[in-house]
């Protein structure tokens, strides 16, 4: 009798039976990357703000819920982005809409549109202290034509806060808005046209349904950014009262107390809130068109 040698399949071979790709062994560096960066530093801030300068264990937390200048500071934090979360999403939308066709200088426009991503939190404040101030030109102009009496007041308060949000956000929601909507099959608007549905009938039945999980994970990115507001609620708004946010809070704590395990757990409480609004509208989400989305390729 002969007898039979079986070889050993490849790894590949082996991998791919059990529906792994070795391309995902290429993610490998980036986890590595991503624990040393973000979760080493977030698991050591976690154990940090259970270790308080006096009291037990939840003291930190117990300080921050107890007392109502820190414990305010997320109504007021919640109170500024979202509202600049909303208007920097929904004012993508038609903008977008309309661009993502043809449209005579379209990289022209678009290019205007996200400049303000090259300026910064700093020089986009720094703008509006220039153009917004009481000495600012845009108030000069106002009281010169009559139009006010006395120059508005758009910095140094709530307001200045928003404007400063909308303008740093907006560029973010716009293309993000505009990758999703250029990922829709036109061809699905065109037959709906052909069986005689008007633009907006269009929108409301075909392209909005495919682009609201977009837009879901648009707004949970622009969210994110907006609520760790710092250098605009510094700069232009009132830090020590109406604008006085959660990250100012920390910072506070952390940096002018020296308190670093207070400033710990003022951040894992803004960690915790994020989560709780992403959570909600990734919820949302779920209840939203769940077939297939239309893309291209």
């Amino acid at each position: 009798m002969t007898a039979v040698t079986t070889t050993r399949p490849a790894l590949r071979h082996r991998l791919a039976e059990r529906g792994i790709d070795r391309a995902l062994l290429l993610l490998v560096p980036g986890l590595l990357v991503t624990a040393c960066l973000f979760l080493y530093p977030f698991l050591y801030g976690l154990q940090l703000s259970f270790a308080p300068r006096q009291g037990g264990v939840f003291a930190n937390y117990a300080r921050f819920f107890g007392d109502p200048y820190l414990r305010d500071t997320i109504w007021t934090t919640l109170g500024i982005a979202l509202p600049a979360t909303f208007v920097n999403v929904l004012a993508s939308i038609p903008i977008a809409y309309v661009m993502r066709g043809r449209v005579r200088g379209k990289r022209l426009l678009t290019t205007i549109l996200v400049v303000p991503i090259t300026l910064g939190t700093v020089l986009t404040a720094q703008g509006l202290l220039m153009y917004g101030g009481e000495g600012g030109w845009l108030n000069k102009v106002l009281t010169a034509v009559g139009i006010t009496d006395q120059p508005l007041p758009l910095v140094h308060n709530y307001t200045g806060v928003v404007l400063s949000l909308v303008i740093t956000g907006f560029p973010f929601s716009f293309l993000l808005t505009l990758s999703y909507l250029s990922g829709i099959d036109p061809s699905l608007e065109k037959a709906a046209a052909t069986l005689g549905a008007n633009w907006v009938q269009r929108f409301r039945r075909i392209t909005l349904p495919l682009l609201a999980p977009g837009l879901a994970i648009t707004f949970c990115l622009s969210f994110v950014m907006a609520f760790s507001v710092f250098p605009s609620a510094q700069l232009v708004g009132d830090p020590a009262n109406e604008t006085r946010v959660i990250s100012i809070a920390a910072y506070h704590a952390a940096f002018e107390e020296y308190d670093y395990s207070m400033g710990s757990a003022v951040a894992m409480i803004m960690a915790v809130l994020m989560l709780i609004v992403i959570g909600l509208v990734m919820a949302w989400r779920g209840t939203l068109y769940r077939g297939a989305t239309g893309g291209k390729g």
